[in-house]
């Protein structure tokens, strides 16, 4: 039980509370900078893809925009999990890149898992986001989110920058940002494990609440496909 004070010694509380989110939002504001200033790295190898009209490649998924998006989905070939986080995840997407998109930045979800897989998951999920399979291709494992049966058994899948290692999962997830300037595409910056909750909308209206994001159960505990919660009037 919080303690209950009057209006003025709320107001004091506040105001300190406020000093602190002031001086988190000039410190973010000094990160972000430092995150465009990173250095790029050119795309050498020529990615194709399978999409639900064939064949295209990494720049295809730019469209007319200078700045791609890529979510890694944790959709392996040969399974039929969803990952509820991711499909949480991208719950968001459709909603934000209707104005993102505004501003230069195209957005693309890449798997491994078939092009009719992803297409079965959009069509449940009643997504209409860019969903493309890098299928057997290098680019899963290039950067970072698939991992063979092997690099696994030898204790050699290291996932977020070696901070993790990977023994169960043959795919995790992330996400990469990439620009192009006429042909040339470069990758600018790549997140993953907690760095994807930046796109978690409905955790940050969670964080203003005292509840917070409810995870006494464990994290995330309660999140499901949204087709999997209880329907209510």
């Amino acid at each position: 039980m919080r303690s209950i004070v009057s209006r003025e010694d709320w107001l004091t509380a506040r105001k300190a509370l406020l000093a602190k989110e002031l001086e988190m939002t000039h410190s973010l504001d000094a990160l972000r900078a430092e995150r465009r200033r990173m250095p790029w790295v050119r795309i050498e190898k020529g990615y194709v893809f399978d999409g639900s009209d064939g064949k295209c490649t990494l720049l295809d998924l730019f469209g007319g925009r200078s700045q791609l998006a890529v979510y890694h989905f944790m959709l392996t070939p040969g399974s039929d999990h969803l990952c509820s986080g991711c499909s949480y995840t991208m719950d968001h997407v459709d909603a934000a890149r209707q104005h993102f998109e505004q501003a230069d930045l195209a957005f693309a979800a890449i798997s491994r898992a078939p092009i009719a897989r992803i297409e079965q998951v959009k069509a449940r999920m009643g997504w209409t986001f860019p969903w493309v399979s890098a299928g057997d291709g290098d680019f899963s494992y290039d950067f970072g989110v698939s991992f063979t049966e092997a690099d696994r058994a030898a204790g050699r899948a290291l996932y977020n920058y070696d901070k993790i290692r990977i023994q169960k999962s043959p795919d995790m997830f992330g996400v990469s940002v990439f620009v192009k300037d006429g042909d040339d595409v470069f990758h600018t910056y790549s997140t993953y494990h907690r760095g994807t909750e930046l796109l978690m909308g409905a955790f940050n209206w969670l964080d203003l609440a005292p509840g917070g994001r409810n995870e006494t159960a464990g994290i995330m505990s309660w999140v499901r496909l949204h087709d999997e919660y209880p329907q209510s009037d």
